[in-house]
Formats: structure tokens, sequence, C-alpha cells
């Protein structure tokens, strides 16, 4: 089982993401993608796993697909293990020796727009926008990290009821049928 370990906000991951996301960008000098600084490493005052996730939005997963060979030579591993679970998202590694001051980089590339792009950017951008509620995923993140320090994927599980209800906000937020 992997390991979690949650350390304080970083100054510099701000920094890290925009040197990873140059590198990108160059790599898709001919598209029209965007990326998009994802995760607790993108919420200022948020404590977080040491891993940069990126968020690649093209548009389509056949513009991603033809980059695997260019992403693998910059040492971004290609993990098709999860398409299963999220077929409308590609997904690479970048181990931490190779880049960003020993910070793993995930990549995660999906259609500009798709329902996982706007998800991704609501959460995110509830954090940064609300204290209370950052201030409480910060707390269930520390308290969670020292229960399964151990069970990467019991804490993934555990976070899992509170993002549901922060991306329940934007489905009420976006449902056409709501009355105010």
């Amino acid at each position: 089982m992997a390991s979690v370990t949650v350390v304080p906000y970083c100054e510099d991951w701000p920094l890290r993401f925009r040197e990873a996301r140059e590198e990108l960008l160059a790599l898709f000098a001919n598209s029209q993608v965007r990326l998009e600084h994802i995760g607790s490493t993108a919420v200022p005052g948020l404590s977080a796993k040491p891993v940069l996730d990126l968020l690649l939005g093209a548009p389509s997963l056949t513009e991603i697909e033809s980059a695997i060979p260019a992403l693998a030579a910059r040492g971004y591993e290609y993990v098709p293990k999860y398409e299963r679970e999220l077929p409308e998202r590609r997904y690479f590694v970048r181990n931490a020796s190779l880049c960003c001051q020993g910070m793993r980089i995930h990549l995660h590339g999906v259609v500009e727009g798709s329902r996982i792009w706007r998800q991704q950017l609501h959460f995110r951008d509830n954090l940064r926008a609300d204290s209370a509620l950052r201030a409480q995923y910060d707390a269930l993140k520390r308290q969670l990290a020292a229960t399964f320090a151990d069970d990467k994927s019991a804490y993934q599980a555990a976070k899992a009821p509170f993002i549901a209800a922060v991306m329940a906000s934007m489905r009420v937020a976006t449902d056409p049928d709501r009355v105010c």
C-alpha cells in the first residue's frame, strides 16, 4: 500500500506549476490546449501531498493520445489502468526525480469543457474562494493522513464524501430547472 504524506502549503508550488506548464505548452505548441493547476497544491494555504496536479484540456482525447510519445520523451509515463473508471481521461505521471525540484506531477488529460474539466475547476475555485471550506478540508486531510498514513486508497476513499458535497454544489448551481 502507498503511504500518505501531507505537508503545509508551500509558496513555491505556483512557480513549480508555471515551470511545468511552460514545458507542456511548448510540447503542444501546434494545438489549442489549456493547462490549469488543480488539486490541493493549487489552493493557497491548503496542505497537500507534494504532488502537482495539472489539468490538460484539449479539443479531443485523440489529440492528447497523439502526444503520448512526446510526453514519454519528457518523462511523463502514460498510465491507462484507470481508464475503465474514467474513460474520458488520459492520465500521466512524472516522477519526482525528473522535475520540479522533487515534486511528482500528475497530468490529467481531458476534453476542455467536459464534465471532468468543469468539476476539477469547480472544486479548486470553491476552495480558493471560501476560507471556511478550505479550513474544513485542510483539517480533514490532516486527520485522514494521520489515520491512513500507510493506506493511500483508504485516505482517498475517506475524502470522497467531502469532495462529493462540494461537487453537489456545482450541480445545484448549474441546474437549469432549479427555482431560486
